[in-house]
């Protein structure tokens, strides 16, 4: 086997990340919690996106997430969706407190996996229930487990208030979208050094 087929563990993988969801639901925040470990508590609409970078180690390979911040107002649908391209991995978010971000999930997911291309049924993905701290709630847990069950997606439960989950949600989905980057970047390796296969017929002599 030719050296240096494995993938290098000196190497840095960079992965692209993006939080997606309805307005309001605290997709800022949860980003603020998780690189800089404050809450940040402004109420400032995203416009467009904005990019926050997070190195982590993952199964002992140092990773660069960067990490992009959607806006959710319906108004900015399409343009968000043009930053969908070239993503690792996919955060959904919703608010616990919000029936309506719950609700819109399928509608977020579906866009998203419409505009990634190729289009993969098991793209890495976890969905966050956000603002658990909250006592108002109106999405069981039960009602978004079920869900993320059905579409085999990992589901935290959160609070970027309170720094509940948020880290563990955040190396879940690095952990998945490390292992499709693995795996697609082996099978490019496999097709590009297509060794001569042994399970030719034999030609018999008579």
């Amino acid at each position: 086997v030719p050296q240096g087929l494995p993938m290098d563990a000196s190497k840095k993988v960079d992965l692209k990340i993006i939080i997606i969801g309805a307005l309001g639901v605290g997709k800022t925040s949860l980003l603020h919690q998780y690189v800089h470990k404050t809450f940040y508590e402004d109420y400032r609409t995203t416009l467009g996106a904005s990019i926050l970078t997070k190195v982590l180690a993952v199964d002992s390979t140092p990773l660069k997430l960067q990490i992009w911040d959607t806006g959710g107002q319906e108004r900015f649908r399409s343009m968000v969706s043009t930053f969908y391209k070239g993503s690792d991995g996919c955060m959904l978010a919703f608010d616990v407190t919000d029936r309506e971000s719950f609700e819109a999930l399928d509608n977020w997911r579906d866009d998203f996996l419409d505009k990634v291309i190729p289009r993969e049924q098991d793209f890495p993905m976890v969905v966050l229930g956000n603002k658990i701290d909250l006592s108002d709630r109106q999405v069981p847990k039960e009602t978004a487990s079920a869900w993320c069950k059905e579409k085999d997606i990992p589901y935290f439960e959160v609070s970027a208030k309170n720094n509940i989950n948020v880290a563990e949600a955040f190396e879940t989905l690095a952990k998945q979208a490390l292992t499709t980057y693995k795996g697609i970047f082996e099978s490019y390796l496999t097709d590009s050094i297509k060794l001569t296969p042994n399970d030719k017929p034999k030609q018999s002599c008579c």
